[in-house]
């Protein structure tokens, strides 16, 4: 079994969230675009990003520049809205982080595709 599979089965996600995880896990970059709708918007805890190429640019830096590995805590559903509570892991300045670093990630899902994902604490 894939981890995508994996993440659909075990936490009954969409299958663009597991997409997601699965491509951040791997370092999969056409992945993790394929993953979100054109004109996605991702609001990363403080930052706001617009469209694929600003979010592919922003997942290079700050997610595959820093290998950065998710484990997956636990997924919530309501409101037409998948949250996914996440250990975040990698190569990356950790001053000021809580230990461990845990996030949630909000996704919305139209269409096969992520339109919109709100990452915080």
């Amino acid at each position: 079994m894939t981890e995508q599979e994996q993440f659909t089965k075990e936490f009954n996600l969409p299958w663009p969230v597991a997409s997601y995880l699965r491509a951040v896990n791997g370092g999969a970059k056409a992945d993790f675009a394929a993953s979100f709708a054109d004109d996605a918007v991702v609001v990363d805890v403080d930052r706001e990003l617009r469209g694929l190429d600003a979010i592919t640019a922003w997942a290079s830096a700050d997610i595959f520049g820093a290998l950065v590995h998710f484990d997956v805590l636990d997924v919530t559903e309501r409101a037409g809205r998948t949250g996914v509570s996440v250990k975040v892991d990698g190569a990356f300045d950790r001053t000021g982080l809580p230990d461990p670093l845990v996030m949630t990630h909000e996704f919305t899902v139209a269409e096969g595709k992520i339109t919109t994902l709100r990452i915080g604490f």
